[in-house]
């Protein structure tokens, strides 16, 4: 029994915890959609996002009149629906950024890619709280203009700590239950 328990648990913490280092979730075109009517111009509706690697978006959609393809940048530039990356059909299709890069997608259909339903999805390395809070301090002697703090983010592992609050403050009573 105690053994049913401790796994129990286990499996419960690694639910919980996987949780805390997942992006977020954009609707591309928000309520509009996936669609080739017009209604979205997708690259403003990209531009005004910043998207990070773990970040997953939901490209939703008529799949009997459209489809969904991730190509290169080429491809993207001359709506080239010939050699896609990965195609898509579902009408409800979740893509998860998994690196740095720009990341192309169009529709298929012939004309829609012409029509603007296409966009460029720039992912950047989420950047730690810490450096937006309290950015470098200029050295001694340096100009204000020579002052930037580094553009480059960092490498290093980011946790969101709203997540992991959330992930502890779920964990501490299911311990307790399990314990008691």
């Amino acid at each position: 029994m105690a053994l049913r328990n401790t796994a129990a648990l286990i499996f419960f913490v690694m639910m919980v915890l996987s949780g805390v280092c997942l992006g977020d979730v954009y609707r591309v075109g928000d309520y509009d959609g996936w669609t080739s009517r017009g209604l979205v111009d997708y690259n403003k509706w990209a531009s005004t996002k910043e998207f990070h690697v773990g970040d997953t978006l939901i490209f939703a959609y008529n799949s009997q009149y459209h489809n969904l393809m991730q190509v290169t940048k080429q491809d993207f530039e001359s709506c080239n629906i010939t050699a896609a990356i990965t195609v898509y059909t579902s009408g409800s299709d979740t893509v998860t950024l998994k690196r740095p890069d720009h990341y192309y997608f169009l529709c298929g259909a012939p004309g829609h890619c012409q029509a603007g339903q296409k966009v460029d999805i720039k992912v950047t390395l989420p950047i730690p709280q810490s450096s937006l809070a309290s950015p470098n301090p200029a050295p001694q002697g340096s100009l204000p203009s020579d002052s930037h703090p580094s553009s480059n983010p960092s490498s290093a592992p980011t946790i969101y700590f709203s997540k992991l609050g959330l992930a502890v403050t779920t964990l501490v009573p299911c311990l307790l239950s399990v314990v008691l």
